[in-house]
């Protein structure tokens, strides 16, 4: 999944540049009344009175105050426009486009928003006491990951109403092993199974599939025997399987995996897949690229997303 950047600081308001003084004199100026002039017997003249002509005009020091509070209000008024648009700018411009604050991508899908679908009323979550058979009773077509952006879906894992054939299923599957498997998940108790594929711009093909059956007992012997290779995805009949690492540090509750990666040489296709069992259900997530490994950061972030879903 993509970062949250925190957007850049709003630069502060630029302060009112004034020297230490300057502005108890300009408010001195504008809050004195003007002297009025004595008559010539002494008496205050009454305003109005004295013609505009007349008049004695303002000292010189008045009027380079009076100046100067000018400028300095023009001044203020321009940083006051230029701030407000400085702080406009940042914060309507993304991250990646101011300078210094360039996030580098390390190549990870952006998926929509993904919420665990309600339960039904009255139904526990898979994981809570008294569920002793560990059931989803969730929708399993929503317990799988939706595309992530960019993405083109594969028509071939939509199903009927979003639930996928066996037969489907173990298309993914080597063609001398489909249909002992075949037979096994019919004995073992599953019951349906949802998918959902796509291939990304840079051609990577993304498959996952969630098998839900009657129980998390025969969910372990299922995936007991599908660990130990009795039948391998396609195109990966000799991949390794990876021991520690982040396959046990996924950070979701209650879900196993085991991871594989397809060894070279490699066939038409290199392979990553992993298998999930969350109680009931076990979900097989196949990336697979055209004579390279899938990006490990992509399938990684995948089948951890799809743990949590089913956690």
């Amino acid at each position: 999944m993509s970062e949250t950047l925190q957007p850049a600081e709003e630069p502060q308001q630029a302060e009112t540049p004034h020297q230490a003084g300057a502005l108890p004199q300009a408010e001195a100026a504008w809050s004195e009344e003007p002297q009025q002039p004595a008559a010539a017997d002494g008496s205050p003249q009454q305003p109005g009175l004295v013609p505009a002509e007349e008049a004695a005009p303002p000292a010189p020091r008045d009027r380079r105050v009076l100046r100067a509070v000018l400028r300095w209000t023009a001044a203020v008024a321009v940083f006051g426009v230029i701030g407000a648009a400085t702080a406009y700018g940042v914060t309507e411009q993304k991250r990646t486009d101011l300078p210094g604050l360039a996030t580098a991508s390390d190549g990870r899908w952006t998926y929509p928003a993904i919420e665990k679908p309600p339960l039904p009323e009255g139904s526990p979550a898979p994981f809570a006491d008294g569920n002793d058979s560990e059931t989803h009773y969730a929708d399993l077509r929503k317990l799988v990951l939706p595309l992530p952006r960019g993405a083109t879906p594969d028509a071939a894992l939509a199903g009927k109403d979003g639930w996928l054939p066996t037969s489907v299923y173990l298309d993914a599957y080597e063609k001398d092993a489909r249909q002992d498997l075949g037979q096994q998940l019919k004995d073992d108790g599953l019951r349906r199974i949802a998918a959902r594929g796509w291939t990304t711009p840079d051609g990577t093909r993304t498959r996952i599939y969630a098998l839900r059956f009657t129980s998390a007992a025969f969910t372990r012997i299922v995936h007991a025997d599908l660990t130990d290779n009795v039948a391998s995805p396609a195109d990966a009949p000799y991949a390794d399987e990876e021991y520690g690492g982040w396959a046990e540090k996924a950070g979701a509750q209650y879900t196993k995996r085991n991871v594989f990666t397809e060894a070279k040489p490699y066939g038409r296709t290199a392979v990553r897949y992993a298998y999930i069992e969350a109680g009931d259900v076990i979900a097989l997530v196949v990336q697979s690229g055209k004579a390279a490994l899938p990006p490990r950061i992509t399938f990684q972030q995948t089948v951890v997303l799809q743990s949590q879903l089913l956690g």
